[in-house]
């Protein structure tokens, strides 16, 4: 394969600030060095974070906030400027750094859950973790089902797989379209990579097919398909 000529590459790297206003140094090695990559790579940003879906774009912007905040990640810092030229304010932004922390707290409910929930047959801890939540979320700015989904993204990025079973019997709870929930869950694809996404799937495919959850006739359709899981290796 030939490597693109030294033009080229200055020509992509000033497409890539034109449209975005910033070049980071991972632009420059892949077009230095992977250009087809990048292609896909480009696609793939435009498609997960610019593109319009299911989020209004406010709301877009508190879950990204809520995961860079939550990852602990400084790379990103663009979205914080997006999350104020779509109406957000340093209260919002107050609100989903508390939720971002209270949020870390879910590994204490699971481990407490995974050990003691038998030895406490009248206190549910995911309906206690739920609670909270709310009682959290009832003195901020922000309303239950974008908190929710704030939530739903956090745990999917921090691969919290307790914290987003709770969260997404919570988001159904509160009335929140599912192809929102999904949406929330593939921002953390871009931060987190697509294995923290897959297992955050499956969670949600358990919850279904448990009864946890009452999908629509579209989601019903993916928990009732048979085969989905890891590729089995055959014996040899």
């Amino acid at each position: 394969m030939t490597p693109p000529s030294a033009e080229q590459v200055r020509a992509r790297l000033a497409e890539i600030r034109a449209v975005r206003g910033f070049v980071l140094p991972h632009h420059g090695a892949m077009a230095a060095a992977l250009p087809e990559l990048h292609g896909a790579y480009e696609a793939m940003y435009r498609a997960l974070t610019v593109d319009d879906h299911h989020l209004p774009p406010h709301v877009k912007e508190v879950v990204w906030l809520a995961i860079l905040a939550a990852c602990r990640e400084p790379v990103g810092t663009h979205h914080l400027h997006r999350f104020m030229a779509t109406g957000g304010t340093q209260a919002e932004g107050g609100a989903v750094f508390r939720l971002a922390a209270w949020a870390a707290g879910a590994a204490t409910y699971a481990t407490l859950a995974a050990n003691w929930q038998d030895k406490l047959a009248g206190l549910d801890l995911a309906a206690e973790y739920r609670a909270a939540g709310r009682a959290l979320i009832a003195g901020s700015p922000l309303g239950e089902a974008t908190a929710r989904l704030a939530l739903v993204g956090i745990q999917t990025a921090c691969d919290e797989p307790w914290g987003l079973a709770a969260e997404i019997e919570a988001a159904y709870a509160a009335g929140v379209p599912e192809p929102q929930i999904a949406e929330a869950m593939s921002l953390a694809i871009w931060p987190r990579g697509v294995n923290p996404f897959v297992r955050a799937t499956e969670v949600w495919l358990r919850l279904m097919r448990e009864g946890r959850v009452t999908p629509s006739p579209a989601f019903r359709a993916w928990a009732e398909t048979p085969g989905q899981g890891a590729f089995v290796v055959p014996p040899r």
